[in-house]
């Protein structure tokens, strides 16, 4: 047989439990002691068992009544801790975000604008989950995510998007790959294409934003390249670069230091490069709880990062 115990019922059976007496049980629920006794013998109806025994004193748990009194007070005690934490968040703001961003974005965008925010919010708890644009842009469409910090994307209904700064891509090189370029292929010119034709390019995989960008940018100037190394982030795309393994497709913003002190040489295309924008990004449609609307008022009235 199925139970169909309400939670009234075990209250009333707690109650009864702890004070031993259905009078006494009564008073301290503010319900007439046959209502009291009517609930108990429906819960022993529904259990078909007996809970409780009569004595001069008043009532006592049977076997079973003390088993089951164990597991109604966990369950009033978690019910208890739940109620508290649901205050907390209202009266601490505590809460909870999930942000994707890339890993370069991460570190050279986001990270300095979370301090703020967390210093601002202390009791928001913010997941960071790394991906792409591209499936950055797919989560918050899903509703997986809840902010995301990402290139401006196109054609989105669902996206509200707010930037926060531009980025410049280019490519750079380590000088001394440079030179060895030259020593190896022999005749070769200085030629922007020319050395893209000829070197080891190395740029992010096909469903980045960035490699699309530039895909595009290579077909619309008509610049053949050769042999292209897929990287699977920024970081590594620099560090590879530094390192001599080939020319680097990056974002020059994040390797202003290295072209200035002259670790990274960079190669300037004929054509201009385009900056591109990146910014915070949500779903409009998705639910918002207040700690997301708190970060959405946060950033827009955040000064721009760039």
């Amino acid at each position: 047989m199925e139970v169909e115990s309400t939670l009234s019922s075990y209250r009333i059976f707690n109650a009864v439990a702890e004070a031993g007496n259905l009078s006494k049980a009564a008073k301290e629920l503010f319900i007439s002691q046959p209502a009291i006794s009517k609930a108990v013998s429906k819960l022993e109806q529904n259990l078909s068992v007996k809970l409780f025994t009569r004595n001069s004193r008043g009532v006592k748990l049977t076997e079973e009544g003390a088993l089951l009194y164990e597991y109604t007070c966990s369950a009033f005690e978690s019910l208890r801790r739940g109620e508290e934490s649901i205050r907390k968040i209202h009266t601490l703001g505590i809460g909870h975000i999930k942000i994707g961003v890339s890993t370069t974005l991460c570190k050279h965008l986001l990270l300095p604008y979370l301090q703020n925010f967390i210093e601002a919010y202390p009791h928001i708890k913010v997941s960071i989950e790394c991906r792409s644009t591209f499936e950055t842009l797919a989560l918050l469409e899903d509703g997986k995510l809840d902010i995301g910090l990402i290139g401006k994307p196109s054609g989105s209904r669902s996206i509200d998007f707010f930037p926060i700064g531009t980025v410049q891509d280019t490519f750079v090189a380590a000088p001394a790959y440079l030179s060895n370029l030259r020593e190896r292929e022999s005749g070769i010119s200085d030629r922007f294409e020319d050395l893209l034709k000829q070197s080891n390019l190395m740029m992010l995989d096909e469903k980045n934003v960035t490699r699309q960008y530039m895909d595009q940018f290579f077909l619309k100037h008509e610049i053949l390249t050769g042999q292209v190394q897929t990287v699977s982030n920024m970081d590594l795309l620099i560090d590879f670069s530094k390192i001599g393994m080939g020319i680097g497709c990056v974002i020059r913003d994040f390797v202003e230091q290295e072209i200035a002190d002259g670790t990274l040489t960079e190669l300037v295309p004929p054509y201009s490069l385009p900056k591109r924008t990146v910014g915070f990004a949500y779903n409009k449609i998705a639910a918002q709880n207040d700690s997301i609307k708190c970060f959405i008022d946060f950033y827009k009235g955040e000064k721009h990062l760039c």
